[in-house]
């Protein structure tokens, strides 16, 4: 009876963890969720490098078909992995950076946009990152006959990051043993050591990050002043600017004839009648309203 009672615990605790995560992913804000996300596909990653392993095939599947490949015809045969990539990640730190980062950062950008919004940044700085990975390394001589593939949310991320260093750059962040640190110089220190970095190993990764970072940078800077609409922005990212249309204002009242040698009270009249059209006769004060008042008796 002892162990029966023992299997039934321990099978309502397993049900109540798998509940309790279940909860937490629905009411979870968004930068929670692609946590979440980024977690359980790494999770599933290892499991199978396990399995395979053990059978003695050193090639994961995952990461064949979903990791973005720098080769076109790859590519061309796997169009879905310029957005799968940015979910897959290369080691443990690896994605405990990307995810401490994505935290912070995340919930810092959704403090001033919506939660859709950090969700198109993220998805759509991936794909930035992926196009500026494969541009990179098929046009400069430097990575000339050299095969390589892409893993992690680390464009979808400086998109972020870019986006709303841009948008208000003045923000100060409390940097432990440095003190108060505008946005904006983190940024720019966080894109400058990605440029250095792209003739080191991890070019295809500084190539990425620099991809999101411009299409966090170039779409904050469009939408500036503009109602934030990001789908109908992001297609009008690179239409040149109009001059806005002036609008005029008509008004209805027919404006009164002034003649030159108007009197004094006359002008007082209209400026009190001017007055009571706009806001109305309590808008008048009391000099006003007996000004008024005596006119009407003449």
């Amino acid at each position: 009876m002892l162990g029966i009672g023992r299997k039934i615990n321990l099978k309502f605790i397993r049900l109540s963890f798998i509940e309790n995560i279940q909860n937490r992913f629905k009411q979870g804000s968004i930068v929670e969720k692609l946590i979440y996300i980024n977690i359980s596909v790494f999770f599933v990653t290892l499991l199978i490098n396990v399995f395979q392993g053990l059978y003695k095939n050193e090639s994961n599947f995952i990461l064949e078909w979903f990791s973005l490949n720098a080769n076109y015809t790859e590519f061309l045969s796997k169009p879905w992995s310029i957005i799968s990539y940015g979910f897959l990640h290369a080691g443990f730190l690896h994605i405990l950076m990307n995810l401490i980062a994505l935290y912070y950062i995340g919930n810092l950008f959704i403090g001033y946009f919506t939660q859709k919004q950090l969700l198109i940044f993220y998805i759509v700085g991936t794909i930035f990152g992926g196009v500026f990975f494969l541009v990179g390394y098929n046009y400069f001589p430097l990575f000339k006959n050299q095969t390589a593939i892409l893993v992690g949310a680390s464009a979808g991320i400086s998109a972020i990051f870019v986006g709303i260093a841009s948008y208000m750059p003045n923000y100060q962040l409390k940097i432990r043993f440095i003190g108060f640190v505008k946005l904006w110089h983190i940024a720019a220190i966080w894109v400058g050591l990605d440029f250095l970095g792209l003739a080191g190993s991890n070019a295809g990764g500084h190539f990425s990050h620099l991809g999101g970072a411009l299409f966090g940078y170039l779409y904050i800077n469009q939408a500036r002043n503009k109602k934030i609409d990001i789908l109908g922005n992001l297609f009008n990212l690179f239409k040149k600017k109009e001059k806005p249309l002036k609008t005029v204002y008509k008004s209805n009242k027919k404006k009164r004839p002034v003649a030159k040698n108007k009197s004094v009270n006359q002008k007082e009249i209209d400026s009190i009648l001017d007055k009571i059209g706009k806001s109305g006769y309590d808008a008048l004060n009391k000099q006003e309203k007996e000004f008024l008042f005596k006119q009407g008796k003449k």
